[in-house]
């Protein structure tokens, strides 16, 4: 083996002992994510099984069921949330917000879009539940009120890539449809 080709053999080694490190941190990053989340889950349902939370905890209980898309578990823990807090305050747009996205995940889009209208009665600028209703909307092809939500929202944030990129899409096939 000449020195050309140990240098190769090199060069090739150390990519492939970059390529296994790189993918070992990733790899490592995700195994504490989830180790985070799991703990977390495990803490607040032993909590909230023996004593009343507050609205903090049942919503990061609802957002953890909702990250690990289960839907019903979800539903009860941000119905809870909403129970405490009697007042109908901005703080509790995300909560409504969360639970349109539960029942979005079971497809029950009238429930949905309640709850995201709720939100945006409670924060009239939440962009996040404007793009949840158009979306909404656009399940139930109800495409001229998802179209106007999209608008709404562009209003607020003109660089929100969501609704403009929804929005085209709800125009051209307007567009289509009306030739």
């Amino acid at each position: 083996m000449d020195f050309s080709d140990k240098n190769l053999l090199i060069v090739y080694l150390s990519a492939f002992l970059l390529l296994l490190s790189v993918a070992a941190f990733f790899i490592l990053k995700q195994i504490l994510k989830t180790q985070k989340i799991e703990n977390a889950l495990s803490k607040l349902e032993k909590k909230l099984k023996n004593e009343r939370g507050t609205v903090p905890e049942y919503y990061e209980l609802g957002s953890i069921y909702l990250e690990k898309k289960m839907f019903i578990q979800a539903i009860a823990m941000l119905k809870r949330a909403i129970a405490i807090e009697d007042d109908k305050i901005p703080e509790m747009a995300p909560i409504y917000n969360a639970l349109g996205y539960a029942y979005f995940g079971q497809e029950q889009y009238d429930l949905a879009i309640r709850q995201y209208k709720e939100a945006i009665k409670l924060e009239p600028e939440y962009v996040m539940a404007m793009n949840n209703l158009g979306h909404a909307y656009e399940q139930k092809k109800m495409t001229p009120q998802a179209l106007d939500v999209y608008e709404q929202a562009l209003a607020i944030e003109p660089n929100n890539e969501t609704a403009k990129r929804r929005g085209e899409s709800l125009r051209r096939r307007l567009v289509v449809s009306s030739k």
